[in-house]
């Protein structure tokens, strides 16, 4: 069974801030998702994000700072509450404003992926997960991140089974 982590930049005007609205949005953005790859509004992780999440988390060792900018990337954001009535088919969403996009580029463009490698690369290792799968991850959550950042947009966050 795949699962995704799906990221969607968009205007913060454009956003209703309704599970039921966003999980539509979000919907219909993940069946438009070669396009919106290709606009470079839209990324996906296959079910290694929570790793992608522990390869950042391996900043702190080396720049540890109260902010903590490192969660930003994957699990940053609130949580937008569904209604007690919702589907139990809508997925879990988490909205990233403008300021956190911005901040997530910052440290995306800033940190080192080598000296992250450094740092959890034997581990990651053991559990068969390659330097270059996190490379490239990181290389498009660093493009998408500043793209949107670059536009001032929120970036929404869905998982979908």
């Amino acid at each position: 069974m795949s699962i995704y982590l799906h990221f969607r930049a968009v205007a913060e005007s454009e956003i209703r801030d309704d599970h039921t609205w966003l999980a539509a949005f979000m919907s219909e953005a993940w069946e438009n998702d070669i396009d919106e790859y290709a606009a470079g509004i839209a990324h996906s992780i296959n079910k290694g994000w929570d790793a992608v999440n522990d390869l950042y988390a391996a900043a702190d060792t080396f720049c540890p700072d109260a902010d903590e900018p490192w969660t930003l990337p994957i699990y940053g954001g609130r949580p937008v509450p569904q209604s007690t009535d919702a589907a139990p088919s809508n997925p879990p969403l988490m909205l990233l404003e403008p300021s956190g996009v911005s901040q997530a580029a910052g440290f995306l463009t800033a940190v080192s992926f080598d000296e992250l490698w450094n740092v959890v690369g034997a581990k990651f290792s053991a559990f068969g997960w390659t330097r270059q799968e996190h490379l490239e991850h990181h290389r498009a959550l660093r493009e998408f991140y500043e793209q949107a950042a670059s536009a001032g947009h929120a970036v929404v966050k869905a998982v979908w089974a």
